[in-house]
């Protein structure tokens, strides 16, 4: 059983997954969707920002073609530098038309050869405009080339981006200093010109990596959220999320025991190798109406969720979370998200070292407890925190915890702590 939630069960739950592993094994019933459905890698909307940041390089490049253009009858070289833009215009539409055919992610091989063709026309544009000694004032191709890696944000891992942008700033960086003359570093004009353009190569990328990953976080933790609210309607005692690929495992195990009995194809008795199975089949079945009884929707949304997983324990040794009506279990689901998912941009900050944690205790319940109206309970319930400063606490939590009772707040440890009087019916009188 996973260490970050108290619970009285055993370690391994009735579907034969080690409950500290759900998280684990999400993630693998991910993986293997994914791969049944390669094609539309970009499902998250990631491809509409792809096809964004190929609109403007395509943009740029026009505008570096207008500039080159311009340029043509003074450069030393004007064969290298239209050589450039060829293996550059190559480079990119081959990306793009791959990408499609490939399902929205460009292969490794074809990723190499884009970065290839990138070096080549970079070193072509540099040896047309060598003689210059100004590399930002003449470049058009070299310096295109950088912002052609903002074509390939949402087709290729961030870190490939964010290396290629790294190796590209040293290349170009090392050809401005070396092409210029001494005297050229005392000219605020010249220098000017030189971090401008770089800037306008390398930023562009690195602005679009931030862009796409930040997207793909915010889209996939409201996807998280999305798949723990169901919990929310669930019975008081139920099965988890993960139960229905587990379950029709069992069910087609004990289909195929079943029918080959009943075709005669396996005799009776059954031999010691079937007898095991069928025995195994039945314990599974039997410990899964077990877990039924024991687990709660709240437990479920803990344990199979990502972020709150990572970040929220629970102890609640005699299942009162069942006992709360709809309304009471949005409002302290959407309190533990909002106080894991709130990250501060400004002000304090939790101290270093210090997680951002939530730790829920819901009961015992006090029979002595004054003011509960007939045929109710007040179960009490218990938030604390770590890393989490009362007066960072967003309002929409205050908001959320109103749904569940009356509470009253506090400071432990520089921490917030909400106790909280949760009213619900008696489950004696249902």
């Amino acid at each position: 059983m996973s260490d970050k939630i108290a619970f009285s069960q055993p370690e391994e739950n009735t579907l034969g997954v080690i409950v500290g592993n759900a998280r684990r094994a999400v993630q693998s019933t991910a993986r293997r969707l994914g791969r049944a459905a390669s094609a539309h890698r970009a499902s998250l909307g990631t491809a509409f920002l792809g096809l964004g940041a190929a609109i403007v390089v395509g943009l740029r490049a026009v505008y570096g073609v207008i500039w080159f253009v311009a340029q043509w009858t003074e450069y030393p070289e004007p064969l290298a530098a239209l050589a450039a833009w060829i293996v550059l215009a190559a480079v990119l539409i081959g990306a793009i038309v791959m990408s499609r055919v490939a399902g929205d992610r460009l292969p490794d091989w074809m990723f190499g050869l884009f970065l290839a063709g990138l070096a080549i026309a970079f070193c072509l544009d540099v040896i047309a405009i060598w003689p210059f000694g100004d590399i930002g004032g003449h470049a058009t191709a070299a310096t295109a080339a950088g912002m052609a890696l903002l074509a390939l944000v949402a087709l290729r891992g961030s870190v490939e981006i964010l290396a290629a942008v790294g190796v590209y700033t040293v290349a170009i960086c090392a050809v401005v200093f070396f092409a210029a003359s001494p005297e050229s570093f005392a000219d605020a004009t010249w220098l000017a010109t030189q971090i401008t353009a770089i800037a306008g190569a390398v930023l562009p990328p690195v602005i679009g990596v931030v862009v796409v990953e930040g997207f793909r976080r915010m889209v996939q933790v409201e996807l998280d959220r999305v798949l723990v609210q169901s919990t929310v309607s669930a019975p008081r005692f139920a099965v988890g999320m993960l139960a229905s690929e587990e379950l029709a495992r069992l069910d087609l195990a004990a289909e195929e025991l079943l029918d080959a009995v009943a075709t005669r194809k396996t005799n009776l008795p059954l031999t010691p190798k079937n007898a095991s199975v069928a025995a195994q089949l039945a314990t599974e079945l039997r410990l899964h109406l077990i877990e039924g009884r024991r687990e709660t929707w709240l437990y479920h949304a803990v344990s199979e969720s990502e972020l709150l997983g990572k970040s929220v324990t629970l102890s609640d040794k005699s299942s009162l979370a069942g006992l709360l009506d709809p309304t009471q279990r949005d409002g302290l689901l959407s309190a533990a998200w909002l106080l894991v998912a709130d990250v501060p941009t400004t002000g304090a900050r939790p101290r270093r070292g210090v997680a951002r944690t939530v730790h829920l205790q819901i009961g015992p319940v006090n029979p002595a407890t004054d003011g509960v109206p007939d045929h109710k309970i007040a179960v009490p319930i218990t938030i604390t925190t770590t890393g989490i400063p009362r007066n960072r606490v967003d309002s929409g939590v205050w908001d959320a915890i109103g749904r569940i009772g009356r509470y009253s707040d506090s400071t432990q440890d520089a921490s917030l702590r909400v106790d909280i009087e949760c009213i619900v019916d008696n489950p004696a009188d249902q």
